[in-house]
């Protein structure tokens, strides 16, 4: 089985690439919806009160994700704690959810900061999302009713989208010059095949690492 890493930068439309490759049958395991899972876990819940204080909670004693955001996407020292307690959370839920993936050529991790965050070695191929950063940020003050200098203070933390894309194995364009749909097809096709050869390569009784 392969294991393929799907990033994009805010506003890239990632979530919308791997809702298609969920559609073709393709598991996909999002890591922005686990990280929120996480949050709620009690040993997560107490290291993030022990870096960041009391004040970070809500009046249910929940995390107050709005706050923590408004924290760690203007500091990058606070953005490296945080993620230092979630990534390896999620690096291993991972790895345990891929390994429940059978019978599948390959499954997908749907991650924004997979070459910040150093995840490009757990995946065999990486599929990026290019988008020019004008459409991005107009996508997200849309989709999330933001201004655009909240959504520039997060793109800070993630590498320029040209350096994504040469860095990645696949690129797909969803910037409006090309139908996202057939791109997605093409590189499912080559994923199949690619796949399947490993899956069948694999001796009886052994493990698809």
């Amino acid at each position: 089985m392969l294991k393929i890493g799907l990033t994009g930068n805010i506003g890239s439309g990632k979530s919308v690439i791997s809702g298609i490759f969920s559609s073709l049958g393709i598991p996909v395991y999002v890591a922005d919806d686990v990280s929120k899972k996480f949050l709620d876990a009690p040993g997560v819940k107490n290291e993030i009160i022990k870096h960041f204080g009391y004040g970070i909670l809500t009046n249910d004693h929940e995390i107050n994700r709005r706050s923590l955001a408004s924290i760690v996407f203007t500091d990058e020292k606070a953005l490296l704690l945080l993620n230092s307690i979630l990534h390896p959370r999620i690096k291993q839920d991972f790895r345990n959810w891929a390994m429940l993936q059978k019978g599948t050529p390959y499954v997908i991790q749907e991650a924004a900061i997979i070459f910040e965050s150093g995840f490009s070695k757990e995946y065999d191929y990486i599929i990026h999302v290019a988008c020019p950063k004008e459409i991005a940020i107009d996508r997200v003050v849309k989709r999330d009713k933001i201004d655009s200098h909240s959504v520039m203070r997060r793109m800070q933390f993630q590498l320029d989208d040209a350096e994504k894309s040469g860095l990645a194995d696949f690129v797909i364009r969803n910037d409006g010059s090309e139908l996202v749909i057939p791109q997605v097809l093409a590189i499912h096709k080559q994923l199949l095949e690619i796949g399947t050869k490993r899956n069948n390569d694999v001796a009886p009784g052994t493990a698809d690492a």
